[in-house]
């Protein structure tokens, strides 16, 4: 039995010990804390474990797949045509804009970007997985031939466009100027099939067919591509028109396909004051995310401007015709434009090869999205085609009859008779005028 211990150390031993109680009880708290830290930690770890093991086991997979069809299919297989079958897949899975390029498609890209070579002049696209002309080129002979943005192209010399990428498409479209090509379209506005015949030709890219004045003091300019010369380009028509008395300008971008964001962005800026939004780019990382701002680099007056689109407007069309919308610097014409909002990267492999896929979404001054949507004009003007009046043949104008060939093609130089058969442009005109006496009334 041991002896009993004073008070004065009764009392220190009971401090001592809820002294080591409470130490334990912290020392318990704290390894809780921990292994709830760890075990989220452990838990996120684990999370992108799985996902590499789940990409892992379908690469694997797809090596398995590779292996049983070199070993076992009927007919000897060549495991690179394997392989760009499989790369061919796996990207047009992904959207109807990005895809894989084999060294061929490779290098007819980059032939297309030097601005010329030998076609019919129409830039395609994927819509509801069918081949769909986006837009013919001005005065291609793809619009020549009759070619209109919106037609599905279901053949191509009789050949079915069913299983045909985008880039077989226009593989098939390409070839030596003077050769011949059939297309065979549906126009699902008429519900009608028919087929197009067009002789190739050279393709040269331009910015700008036209820049002139209409009617009186109003500029036209038809921007028809977004290339690295464009705001040079586009800087000296409207310093010529300028030059001239221009006091109001027509923007056409009616078929403009798009091309570079840059100069999307430049010719913003001939239109924009300073810090105006233009165009937003968001991506899936944030730290990529980007604005483009205008500079304040604008030397032009402040004229009514007017925008035309239509359902062949598409990418950096629909970013200019959405920041002079959305700044409200000018208005809108036409139809509804084609609804492209993705920006597409290239990255050249090794071999020769390039993916190029979609990186980015661009989204106008006010926040929309256009993706599949596009931009709604403010005022809606729905193309009329123009047919020219037939009139009965008579002995007093049995000779004018026969030379009408002759005086329509002297007509269709005239800048008149040119505004007469667009009735788009003759409303834009019409509107333009509005425009210019509302803002000289004294009200």
């Amino acid at each position: 039995m041991n002896p009993a211990l004073p008070k004065e150390w009764r009392e220190m031993r009971r401090k001592s010990g809820v002294k080591k109680i409470r130490i334990v009880i912290l020392l318990a708290v704290l390894v809780f804390a921990a292994s709830i830290a760890i075990g989220g930690y452990d838990k996120e770890n684990k999370s992108k474990a799985k996902a590499k093991e789940d990409m892992y086991g379908q690469v694997e997979l797809f090596a398995d797949a590779i292996s049983i069809l070199r070993n076992d299919y009927v007919d000897e297989v060549d495991s690179k045509k394997l392989i760009y079958g499989a790369m061919k897949g796996m990207l047009s899975s992904l959207d109807d804009y990005s895809q894989f390029m084999d060294p061929d498609e490779f290098n007819e890209m980059k032939v297309e970007t030097k601005g010329e070579f030998g076609g019919i002049g129409v830039e395609v696209g994927l819509r509801d997985a069918i081949l769909t002309i986006i837009t013919p080129m001005v005065d291609s002979p793809a619009e020549m031939a009759g070619v209109k943005a919106g037609d599905k192209i279901v053949r191509i010399d009789g050949k079915t466009t069913k299983s045909m990428t985008l880039d077989q498409a226009v593989k098939k479209m390409r070839g030596k100027p003077g050769t011949d090509i059939t297309l065979t379209i549906w126009r699902e506005k008429d519900d009608k099939i028919s087929e197009i015949k067009i002789k190739r030709a050279i393709i040269k890219m331009q910015s700008i067919k036209k820049a002139k004045l209409i009617d009186g003091k109003i500029g036209y300019i038809k921007l028809v591509e977004f290339q690295e010369n464009t705001a040079r380009d586009l800087e000296e028509a409207l310093k010529k028109l300028e030059s001239q008395g221009m006091d109001s300008l027509v923007l056409d971008l009616r078929n403009n396909p798009g091309g570079l964001l840059d100069g999307a962005v430049d010719v913003c800026e001939k239109f924009l004051p300073k810090d105006k939004l233009i165009v937003s780019i968001k991506s899936r990382s944030v730290a990529q995310n980007m604005e483009f701002r205008s500079k304040g680099k604008n030397t032009h007056p402040d004229y009514p401007l007017l925008v035309m689109v239509n359902e062949g407007s598409a990418s950096a069309s629909e970013i200019v015709a959405g920041a002079v919308q959305d700044n409200k610097r000018g208005i809108v014409l036409g139809t509804k434009s084609f609804g492209k909002a993705s920006v597409q990267t290239v990255i050249p492999m090794k071999d020769g090869t390039a993916l190029r896929f979609t990186t980015a979404y661009y989204y106008t001054p006010s926040g929309k999205l256009i993706k599949g949507e596009g931009i709604v004009p403010d005022v809606i003007v729905e193309r009329q085609e123009y047919k020219e009046k037939d009139k009965d043949v008579t002995p007093e104008n049995v000779f004018e009859k026969l030379d009408a060939d002759v005086k329509t093609a002297k007509k269709e130089a005239l800048p008149a008779d040119e505004l007469k058969k667009d009735n788009q442009l003759q409303e834009a005109v019409n509107l333009i005028k509005a425009i210019r006496v509302y803002r000289t009334a004294k009200i």
